[in-house]
């Protein structure tokens, strides 16, 4: 915009926290729900906030990127 400001977001899937830790069970869903067979990192996330926030993202604006393994594809082809 006329401000230089590109706004985007990050839509994260499961990312293993101590929170999501107390449920083993979830996690093992998560991954059998996700195309590439995982959860996230914390450092996934960062990543893509970094990438984000850097100058090689300056044409990427009014995004929502979801960061979930596949899990959004998982979920669509499976119906």
């Amino acid at each position: 915009g006329p401000y230089g400001i590109n706004v985007n977001a990050i839509a994260p899937g499961m990312i293993v926290t101590d929170m999501s830790m107390a449920s083993p069970e979830g996690i093992e869903l998560a991954k059998k729900r996700s195309v590439l067979s995982k959860v996230g990192n914390p450092e996934d996330i960062a990543r893509l906030a970094l990438f984000l926030a850097s100058d090689e993202s300056s044409y990427i604006t009014g995004q929502v990127i979801v960061a979930d393994g596949g899990r959004t594809d998982y979920l669509t082809h499976s119906l």
